[in-house]
């Protein structure tokens, strides 16, 4: 089945690859990679960092399309995310998610635009404190098919916003002689599998949910880590569980990553135990 989806899996790699003429001077990775809704940070959580490479005085930016293939459906998100002087983060998505067999030939799409401000701390720099990099971020979601399927199950609205607290540190002196990276964010939510399926339900809405990262430099290029996201539980007709993944994340050049993952997302629908393969590829400045 993978294989009759990988020519549109290798259309992401047409994303330029190249160093750009005005690239920003922070170092590799300090960006990380492209959250599935837009932001910087992992696959499925954002993190304190902010989008692209530019230091407190310059702008950065970073683009990035990712695919998620589970045996029941597909999703494809691409965004884009500009750093400004390394402090505020505006970011802006589009997500769309095929059906697969329980809608032949149908898809739910939805926009989602974002904004993240570092409030204190450097995740790289400050090796000497114990603190980490803390942000504030808020993503607003609009569902441009609610009617579609996200009404009829029970979804109270069209659009929502989440908002969340994270925080970052990278320990260039870790276990094993080895440079970590450790995240937790703190979400508040009513988002129905992402928003993908609606916004509240029958059973609530907003909930306080957490998620984490963790992550070892096996090199200067290659980042190995894992991640969790929990999930509200709003819809009582289908249950929503939590998102994870075990990622790989590449950095071949300073301006460009390619992450591959195998993600485990639980129940999506009528589908229960969705796995597979995940692809983002990115480029920074």
């Amino acid at each position: 089945m993978f294989a009759q989806r990988l020519p549109r899996v290798l259309m992401l790699l047409t994303l330029p690859w190249y160093s750009p003429l005005y690239a920003g001077d922070r170092l590799a990775a300090t960006g990380g990679v492209t959250e599935i809704e837009g932001a910087a940070g992992g696959g499925i959580t954002p993190w304190a960092l902010i989008a692209g490479l530019g230091t407190d005085r310059e702008v950065g930016a970073s683009a990035a399309c990712t695919a998620v293939l589970p045996q029941g459906f597909e999703l494809y998100s691409c965004g884009i995310g500009v750093g400004i002087e390394n402090r505020l983060e505006l970011s802006a998505a589009k997500q769309r998610f095929d059906l697969g067999t329980t809608a032949p030939g149908e898809s739910i799409h939805m926009s989602t635009v974002g904004a993240k401000l570092r409030v204190f701390g450097d995740a790289l720099i400050d090796q000497d404190r114990w603190w980490p990099q803390v942000a504030v971020g808020l993503q607003w979601k609009n569902n441009e098919d609610f009617g579609f399927i996200p009404k009829a199950l029970g979804a109270r609205h069209p659009s929502g916003a989440d908002y969340y607290l994270a925080a970052t540190k990278i320990f260039l002196d870790g276990p094993a002689d080895h440079s970590w990276l450790l995240n937790g964010t703190l979400r508040e939510t009513e988002a129905n599998q992402l928003g993908l399926l609606g916004f509240g339900g029958d059973q609530g809405g907003y909930r306080l949910r957490t998620e984490g990262s963790v992550g070892v430099f096996l090199s200067d290029k290659l980042l190995l880590g894992g991640e969790y996201r929990q999930k509200p539980d709003d819809l009582r007709i289908y249950r929503e569980d939590a998102f994870s993944d075990l990622f790989v994340a590449w950095f071949p050049w300073k301006y460009s990553s390619l992450t591959a993952a195998y993600a485990d997302l639980g129940n999506i629908a009528n589908k229960p135990a969705q796995h597979g393969p995940y692809l983002s590829v990115q480029a920074s400045w």
